[in-house]
């Protein structure tokens, strides 16, 4: 998801104490996203209460973000709202990809191929009404703050923190970037040990900061030409072009100024290319939301999590405690950050 632009933005590893006090703006169907991939047993089978719902998210939000919290960090959720209707082919394809990987998934496990099944389980994901409103609620009960935005959620969280409302946008995709958010981090949520895909080797994972400004200067583009590099490699919204990755793309528009030049001079097209790079830079955000983080309510997280979907009192009751003592007194919680 997202485009494929990686490897010419310039970043930093942190560690997550540099956070503390920092309003980070989560890209949250990103984020659930990660969680449902990654909370998952050996042959792909994600967690699940006694009545067959998945739990995986919640496991992600309440055990990640009570680590980040006890940082100091305070966590925004921003929702994706309506997508563009240039977003329509996207959005059939990633569906067709869910709908044959999950067969295969099936497949790999009635055959006890547990590696096999485990690729295709995570290629199956989906994020469909009950993960995202079981998200929000368990938020609430956390005393998380939930923004919703009216389409993309990367958009929303980067005017917030051009506003001046946040400092970071967390997500692993660069389309933040292109939506013009001065700040991002990535791998907040899955640092430690990742194994490589297809491989039996593991990487350190640790967080890292993309600033924009400085990468646009190491490349020696501005903004608007970012976006002109991402419409030539790929977006959500558009395919790339063929045969032009993201150095290339890089070259070419720096040679020729912007993606309309570069077009004239390769011959190509590109559907929508006005209103796609016009979304990029001038979104629909809003600006009618409040940041408040409430007092965590301890009966509402062990009904919802421990009554409702089978979570263990113990961890529950272990990460509650974390929760409260965020601030080094027990008298202090989240509501006064």
């Amino acid at each position: 998801m997202g485009t494929d632009i990686g490897l010419l933005l310039s970043r930093r590893e942190i560690e997550l104490s540099s956070l503390s006090s920092r309003v980070v703006a989560v890209d949250a169907h990103n984020t659930l996203y990660q969680f449902l991939s990654i909370i998952r047993q050996r042959d792909g089978t994600p967690l699940m209460d006694s009545g067959g719902m998945v739990t995986s998210h919640l496991s992600g939000i309440l055990y990640r973000f009570t680590n980040l919290i006890e940082e100091g960090i305070r966590p925004v959720f921003v929702f994706d709202g309506t997508p563009p209707d240039f977003k329509s082919k996207t959005l059939d394809k990633r569906r067709k990809v869910r709908e044959t990987a999950h067969s295969r998934w099936d497949e790999a496990r009635e055959k006890g191929l547990e590696k096999e099944a485990y690729k295709y389980a995570q290629a199956s994901v989906k994020l469909d009404s009950y993960v995202i409103e079981s998200s929000k609620t368990l938020l609430s009960i956390m005393g998380i703050p939930v923004v919703q935005a009216p389409c993309e959620g990367e958009a929303q969280a980067a005017h917030m923190v051009k506003s001046g409302d946040a400092n970071y946008v967390a997500s692993q995709d660069y389309d933040s970037l292109l939506f013009g958010a001065p700040f991002v981090i990535r791998n907040i949520a899955i640092t430690g040990k990742r194994k490589l895909p297809g491989k039996d080797a593991y990487v350190d994972v640790k967080p890292e900061v993309i600033d924009l400004e400085h990468s646009l200067g190491q490349m020696g583009i501005t903004h608007p030409q970012l976006v002109d590099i991402a419409l030539c490699v790929g977006t959500d919204y558009n395919n790339g072009l063929e045969n032009i990755g993201q150095k290339r793309a890089l070259e070419l528009v720096k040679k020729h100024g912007d993606i309309e030049s570069v077009l004239r001079k390769l011959g190509k097209e590109i559907d929508d290319l006005e209103s796609i790079r016009d979304f990029f830079l001038n979104p629909p955000v809003t600006d009618d939301y409040d940041i408040i983080w409430q007092k965590p309510d301890h009966d509402r997280l062990i009904d919802f999590l421990c009554n409702e979907h089978d979570f263990s009192r113990e961890r529950v009751a272990k990460a509650w405690e974390r929760i409260i003592a965020v601030s080094g007194s027990q008298q202090k919680t989240l509501d006064q950050f």
